[in-house]
């Protein structure tokens, strides 16, 4: 089925399909940062249901989200509160290890994030006016990502919002790192599990009673019974 054809049938917040929803896991109210999160997502990458990036933006209260790559409405320069430091998270040659970014204590950061393929997201520097004076920081190296929806054409490669964790992780606090990472982890064995490549037993926030493993319009979907969460399939 089509993204076009199911999205009627998925969450309009997170994006997932019916009983898949990780809205419950979302933080509420969403989190307090003194680091403001802007988000400049290719538009391309925007429709796409697997997008990260959107569900750290609905984890994080000081947020907002900048579509970008509209053929007939180029990109309007980028602007930030002068009264915040504004670094952009993009490994670019050069780029200066998060860690050890000057930051000016009584300046909070502005971390301007690229949402898109590896390639949409080098070039954000040269397509939004005003980017590429800003410095440019870079995340140390860390575990491999925990995204397995989509092949990551760089072995170090993370999904926009394991890259937004780290980074809070750095200028915020390890809890708001471990609390975006437990929603991604929702979402990705989620739609592992609806795919039959998970069992139940080790899924994040487990199965919601009721959820159908296909889409229910497909012959030989399974609907998980009762409170025991019990397959109607082999899920051994």
């Amino acid at each position: 089925m089509s993204r076009r054809d199911n999205a009627s049938h998925r969450c309009r917040r997170c994006r997932m399909l019916g009983g898949l929803c990780v809205c419950d896991l979302i933080p509420s109210p969403r989190i307090e940062t003194r680091t403001r999160l802007v988000l400049l997502i290719h538009r391309f990458e925007d429709r796409k249901p697997t997008n990260t990036g959107r569900l750290a933006v609905e984890c994080l209260a000081n947020s907002v989200v900048v579509v970008r790559g509209h053929e007939s409405e180029p990109t309007p320069p980028f602007a930030w509160d002068p009264g915040t430091q504004p670094l952009l998270l993009f490994p670019h040659e050069g780029a200066t290890p998060l860690a050890d970014a000057r930051l000016a204590p009584d300046r909070p950061v502005t971390l301007i994030v690229p949402d898109g393929n590896w390639r949409q997201a080098s070039k954000v520097r040269q397509r939004v006016p005003g980017l590429r004076e800003l410095p440019c920081v870079s995340l140390p190296a860390g575990e491999r990502s925990m995204y397995r929806l989509r092949a990551e054409a760089h072995a170090a490669g993370l999904s926009t919002i394991e890259a937004i964790a780290r980074a809070m992780g750095l200028l915020e606090g390890e809890h708001v790192r471990r609390a975006l990472e437990l929603v991604f982890r929702a979402m990705v064995e989620r739609t592992l599990w609806s795919r039959g490549q998970v069992p139940t037993a080790q899924v994040t926030g487990g199965i919601p009673v009721g959820t159908v493993r296909h889409d229910p319009r497909s012959p030989g979907h399974v609907l998980v019974l009762g409170d025991a969460q019990r397959l109607v399939d082999d899920d051994r």
